[in-house]
């Protein structure tokens, strides 16, 4: 992971500088400096950047603490669970449509609305892509809350809460504030990686912010893209120095959030020793529930909203559904999707491929020489989440086409390696790990060899959990649209850049269609891996589950 990354920034830091031999730049200086630095909309953009990154960060964080806090271990947590795992597999881009179709001033929510405000036609209000970002921000924690309630729900087992959590209760502490005393302190370092991650995505998302997202001006990471596709090549410098200022203020932004963790460890500790036991926090549990429920019907409403608006004929204010429905706007796109969805597949499954083949062989190494990462190697692992994208890929972009592949396939397909390989090894490493020796010693007596043992033994009991790992990493290739724009030079479409190209428009019948093609070639490779497990062993029950 660091090569990658190190060469990529390499090659954002040259043109940064001034040095750009195609361009006939080769003596260094500070010029792209100065040129960013006089553009008047970088105060702006930098602020618009850091302050919904955090915000995001924080509102995401804030949820998934009082959700457990408040409910783990209980039937609604299980509810909540069930509901907001599988809305991981929903692409940024999809999600951002489907939240923008129903906050915007014509979207289900006003049209629910406008009988009881008397509205006959839309409001004047500025909702999407308003100046504060507001709408971004909700766009951000509605995805981001899966995603770290998933990896909060990896680690607690280890942690015993349960034992922690009746130790609080015993001596009078509330169900929330005993959870938040007790299992949080131990829980944060196990997350702290992950939140980190969410915290330098949010600040230099893309395509997000191309959708709900202000402007004008726009955030940092859209604007550097923006100089990136300029046909003025010269303002590729300007790019190169904003995509290393993005970088600088994210590196100050998990700086800020590293002294906010002092300030929340030491008023914990004040609180601890105030002695008061928070007893009655029935409203705080009731809001965290409320919360993530919206969060998560916000994705599926969100969705509904889209495949409505693909179906509908004429949908006037204040209707709430379409007057009629029709496969017109499938039938009239879906040929023009065929092209870009046979894209998105020839990149994701090698991608995949080469990425569980070096996931597999790194846990079948630990496995057989007893290593253990250690919290560098993890560090190294989150490398790609962590560095924004908007700083290395553009010197990936320069070094490919400097290789002769820019604008190939090839060329995308290395890239989502890169970013598909983290949350492969996350989603295969614990299930990988936890599976039982004995088995394996057991083959050994029987003759079988290490090799052996791996295809023969290992590989088809773990059958549910590598594909499982192989579905996150499809979710991810069909996701990604950074690497695929820059990498692929604009040249090789997917479902997501399609996507995306749609979102200045306002073709919503278009936008449905292509966003609910984009979820479905995420979402299939989970049904599939819930589906052959329950095929191939259907005569082995033990088996079926992993």
């Amino acid at each position: 992971m660091l090569g990658p990354v190190a060469a990529g920034l390499a090659g954002t830091l040259l043109p940064a500088f001034g040095v750009m031999p195609a361009l006939g730049r080769i003596e260094p200086g500070l010029m792209p400096f100065r040129d960013l630095m006089a553009w008047p909309g970088l105060p702006r953009a930098m602020a618009l950047s850091a302050g919904t990154g955090l915000a995001a960060t924080a509102l995401a964080l804030g949820l998934t603490v009082l959700i457990c806090a408040g409910w783990q271990g209980t039937r609604a947590f299980r509810w909540l669970e069930r509901a907001l795992s599988p809305l991981l597999s929903v692409p940024h881009a999809a999600a951002a449509f489907g939240l923008a179709f129903l906050i915007a001033p014509s979207g289900w929510i006003a049209r629910a609305i406008a009988p009881l405000a008397g509205w006959e036609r839309p409001p004047d209000l500025l909702i999407l892509q308003d100046p504060l970002g507001l709408s971004l921000i909700a766009g951000l924690v509605v995805k981001e809350v899966p995603f770290l309630l998933l990896m909060t729900l990896a680690a607690l087992p280890a942690l015993r809460p349960g034992q922690s959590l009746a130790t609080a209760r015993s001596l009078g502490y509330g169900r929330s504030t005993g959870w938040l005393l007790t299992v949080f302190p131990r829980l944060y370092p196990q997350i702290r990686l992950p939140v980190y991650a969410v915290l330098a995505f949010s600040m230099s998302v893309v395509d997000v912010a191309l959708i709900l997202g202000p402007s004008t001006p726009p955030t940092l990471s859209v604007q550097v893209l923006r100089w990136m596709n300029d046909p003025d090549l010269a303002l590729r410098l300007r790019a190169a120095a904003g995509a290393l200022l993005q970088l600088a203020l994210t590196v100050a932004a998990l700086g800020l959030w590293r002294l906010g963790e002092a300030v929340v460890a030491g008023l914990g500790r004040s609180r601890i020793a105030t002695g008061r036991r928070g007893a009655r926090d029935g409203a705080l549990r009731g809001v965290s529930l409320l919360l993530g429920a919206l969060s998560a019907a916000a994705v599926v409403l969100g969705l509904a909203a889209l495949a409505v608006w693909s179906l509908a004929g004429f949908w006037g204010f204040p209707a709430l559904l379409p007057d009629a429905l029709t496969l017109k706007s499938w039938m009239r796109q879906g040929g023009m999707l065929i092209a870009p969805a046979t894209e998105t597949l020839r990149i994701a499954l090698p991608a995949v491929a080469i990425a569980l083949l070096l996931v597999l062989a790194c846990l079948e190494a630990e496995q057989r020489h007893g290593l253990r990462p250690t919290q560098r190697a993890l560090w190294l692992l989150y490398l790609p989440l962590i560095v924004p994208q908007i700083a290395f890929l553009p010197g990936l972009q320069i070094l490919a086409l400097v290789g002769g592949i820019d604008g190939t396939r090839a060329a995308v397909i290395a890239a989502h390696v890169i970013f598909v390989l983290p949350y492969l090894f996350l989603s295969l490493s614990d299930p990988y790990r936890a599976w039982d020796t004995r088995h394996a010693a057991v083959a050994r007596a029987l003759g079988a060899s290490p090799s052996g043992v791996f295809w023969r033994v290992r590989l088809p009991m773990l059958l549910r959990p590598v594909l499982t790992a192989v579905a996150v990493g499809c979710a991810v290739s069909v996701g990604q649209f950074l690497p695929t724009l820059l990498l692929g030079g604009g040249r090789v479409p997917t479902l997501t850049t399609e996507a995306v190209a749609l979102a200045s428009g306002g073709a919503r019948r278009v936008i449905g269609v292509t966003a609910l093609a984009q979820t479905a070639a995420a979402f299939l490779p989970f049904a599939l891996a819930l589906l052959l497990p329950a095929l191939i062993w259907r005569n082995r029950r033990g088996l079926r589950h992993g």
